[in-house]
């Protein structure tokens, strides 16, 4: 085999490919452009490449983003819908970044950032494997009391339907909900919510 054959075969285990994925590997680049120009790679997003032939999940743009930024968490809305919680169908991609991080600059997808510092930061991502790339996303009793927190950026409704949709399909305990609320500082304001959940 090679050096394109290897890329092509790292492609069919990956959904996307980037020139660092290919250089890790020992392999140039420049292949990546020789592959798609031949029709046997196609470029996705700058820097992103995949298969002619990849079918585009529903996670795509969510997977481009998490390979393109890092630091990049899926949260709030994004997040939501990853887990299936509420009835949430976001147009952007919203991620979370550490304050002090520059903005990525993306041409797409449309990014929304929330800047989050320290344990709000750090505490409960989840990285989760699709098809050999991770995505990084808050866990849903994070991404719940993270709505709580941006309630003004994302409306309480929002919030609130996050809370009782992850209680009653059980993606939550009171334990983890009091955990992360302590962290994102919202205990008081989701205190009368949680009370009236469990009466």
């Amino acid at each position: 085999m090679n050096q394109s054959d290897h890329i092509l075969e790292l492609a069919r285990h990956r959904r996307v490919l980037r020139a660092a994925d290919v250089r890790q590997h020992g392999w140039s680049p420049q292949l990546l452009l020789r592959l798609t120009q031949a029709g046997k790679l196609q470029r996705v997003a700058r820097g992103l490449y995949s298969l002619p032939e990849t079918e585009i999940t529903e996670h795509q743009a969510a997977l481009e983003v998490c390979q393109r930024v890092p630091k990049a968490v899926l949260c709030l809305l994004s997040a939501l819908q990853f887990h299936q919680v509420g009835t949430q169908m976001p147009h952007e991609i919203w991620i979370a970044l550490p304050e002090g991080t520059q903005t990525p600059v993306l041409d797409y997808p449309t990014l929304r950032v929330a800047r989050l510092r320290g344990a709000a930061y750090s505490e409960g991502i989840e990285t989760v494997t699709s098809h050999g790339a991770p995505i990084r996303v808050y866990s849903v009793a994070k991404t719940v009391t993270d709505c709580f927190k941006f309630r003004n950026k994302i409306g309480l409704d929002v919030a609130l339907e996050a809370l009782k949709d992850a209680w009653r399909t059980r993606k939550i305990t009171m334990a983890e909900v009091n955990h992360f609320a302590k962290i994102n500082r919202v205990e008081k304001v989701m205190q009368p919510y949680l009370e009236a959940m469990v009466a």
